[in-house]
């Protein structure tokens, strides 16, 4: 049996994330947490797990003095240092903390508010403007403040400081019950769609370790923060995970200055989505062809990987140039939010870094399933991470069923909303609404949404992200969105995609001036490769041209149902 041939890290038990926070700046106190960059600052300044904690406490304690006692607090702003002092300091004995995409438009995210009926904000100067006229009790600014009505959270934590030194420990003897409601994050879709995941520390503490059981991250281990704060996946392992290690998170400047921001960090590993990964793998060989280097890079590969064989593995001085790229020390790339392809994790690890993956929902804090840095398998979502039950059920003939979950991962509920949750919960079993298969070693693959799955008219079942997974393996298709039509003439469901093609690719070798039936060429020659190697039902029958991106989460999901609505704004249509 697989699941017993994997072995398991040693890893701390913690209870809740106070304990979690209290124990590493005790284990780590000369370990340096978080490197940040001030506004003026063009080096990285490290602070250290102490004073992590420190500020922790005295936020906590000056906002217990502010009678926000069991208050609702909300945070929004960039990926920064401040955040992560705010969220610990509510959820480790203030109140519950309400993470907020900084993506959301005004309206929806005073929408939001309102529905939470938040006693607090906490905020970046980029939304002083939207919260200036809102109805919220007590408005914090991370910056300087600009406008009246508001108080500066640094000001905050030095009045905190004032009140631990005289010996107030109301904050920190806190009792923490890791059962209780303390994170409500909205998930993404219009206001009246987004439902609010309630969260506790058991929920949380339990990803955190079991992902340390079967992942090796380390004191030494650092990573660079790309992904949006505010959602779980980063949140969780992005951020406490690294905590809980006694490692090191550094912020990124903003999506342009991740190059720059890899070189200065030095990160051993990044956490991303598959959008990101993918540009970077496939820009590698991109340049190697540009430079009439990709033979010779396809050569040292082979060679490497029969060394490998013999336990010789020479890929950071084969791969030197590519490693440097990642500052040197690039050791791990975890990936989640959506399926990757299998040929970008293959192609990291022929280049000496390994990747794997994890599958997970807001509902699980995230984690489900995860791929241990010791076993792999290609196109797996990995296995159910300890101490998690995974199943399927409503299996079809094909093996394909729904995937559910029962653990301590599973959240609490949706807030306010017991119709939607007793929609997913059903006997403490967690219903994902994502469709896949279990192979005999227990490894997970996942063939698509439940929701979005294709009913042919003689009941076949076609999984659009499949098709997508084929769309997207060519160089000439920057991202693909495969939908079903209704034929009205033959009532049957056709196979319909949007390509969005890649036009940087495109221009460099047809020249910039190629035209519109030139490319609609390219996209026809790939998809009749493509029908070719599928079955009659699954083929693609017309496509369109999409010129703009797709709308997308802050996780870069393709928003499916918006871009379809939108579908006869931005395409030309094409037969096939």
């Amino acid at each position: 049996m697989m699941k017993n041939k994997i072995p398991f890290y040693e890893r701390r038990e913690i209870r809740d994330l106070k304990e979690m926070l209290n124990t590493s700046a005790q284990l780590y106190k000369n370990n340096t947490a978080f490197l940040v960059k001030g506004p003026k600052c063009e080096e990285y300044v490290p602070i250290t797990y102490p004073q992590l904690k420190k500020e922790v406490d005295a936020l906590g304690t000056a906002l217990l003095n502010m009678n926000l006692s069991k208050g609702k607090i909300a945070i929004i702003g960039e990926n920064r240092y401040d955040w992560i002092v705010a969220y610990l300091a509510v959820v480790n004995g203030v109140g519950t903390v309400i993470p907020l995409d900084k993506e959301l438009p005004k309206e929806d995210l005073l929408n939001l508010i309102d529905r939470a009926e938040i006693d607090a904000i906490i905020y970046s100067n980029s939304y002083g403007e939207i919260f200036k006229d809102a109805d919220i009790p007590l408005k914090i600014n991370m910056d300087p403040c600009n406008s009246e009505g508001e108080l500066a959270l640094s000001q905050i934590i030095e009045n905190g400081k004032a009140l631990l030194e005289k010996g107030d420990t109301h904050y920190l003897d806190a009792e923490i019950d890791p059962e209780e409601i303390k994170i409500i994050l909205f998930t993404s879709g219009t206001t009246d769609l987004a439902k609010g995941v309630m969260l506790c520390h058991r929920n949380i503490c339990s990803v955190i370790m079991s992902t340390c059981s079967i992942v090796k991250i380390t004191e030494i281990d650092r990573t660079l923060s790309i992904l949006p704060i505010h959602h779980t996946f980063e949140c969780t392992l992005g951020m406490m995970l690294p905590i809980y290690c006694g490692a090191s998170v550094a912020f990124s400047e903003g999506l342009k200055h991740i190059p720059k921001n890899i070189i200065e960090a030095r990160p051993t590993l990044l956490i991303g989505v598959p959008l990101i990964f993918e540009n970077i793998y496939w820009k590698i060989w991109k340049q190697a062809k540009k430079s009439g280097k990709k033979e010779t890079l396809e050569k040292i590969i082979k060679i490497n990987n029969v060394l490998k064989k013999t336990g010789i593995d020479l890929s950071r001085i084969l791969f030197k140039q590519i490693h440097a790229k990642f500052g040197g020390r690039l050791r791990l790339l975890v990936s989640g939010a959506a399926a990757i392809d299998p040929t970008v994790i293959q192609g990291f690890e022929d280049f000496g870094i390994k990747l794997v993956q994890g599958y997970g929902l807001t509902e699980c804090a995230p984690l489900v399933t995860g791929t241990p840095d010791t076993f792999r398998k290609v196109g797996s979502i990995g296995m159910a991470i300890p101490n998690v039950e995974v199943k399927l059920i409503d299996v079809d003939k094909d093996g394909i069923g729904e995937i559910i979950c029962k653990g301590p991962n599973v959240m609490l509920g949706y807030f306010e909303d017991k119709i939607s949750t007793d929609k997913v919960l059903k006997d403490g079993w967690f219903h994902t609404g994502d469709l896949g298969y279990m192979d005999e070693e227990y490894c997970f693959f996942i063939t698509g949404r439940k929701k979005n799955v294709i009913v042919t008219k003689n009941g076949k079942n076609i999984y659009p992200e499949e098709v997508e997974l084929y769309l997207n393996k060519s160089q000439y298709i920057e991202e693909s969105l495969v939908s079903g039509v209704l034929d009205e003439r033959t009532g049957e469901t056709l196979v319909s995609a949007q390509l969005r093609p890649a036009y940087d690719v495109i221009f460099d070798e047809f020249g910039e001036n190629v035209e519109e039936k030139d490319l609609q060429e390219i996209l026809k020659n790939i998809i009749r490769d493509l029908n070719d190697r599928m079955p009659l039902y699954k083929r693609v029958r017309n496509f369109s041209i999409r010129k703009e991106e797709f709308i997308k989460t802050t996780t870069k999901k393709i928003k499916r149902h918006i871009n379809n609505m939108e579908n006869q704004e931005h395409i030309t249509d094409n037969k096939n």
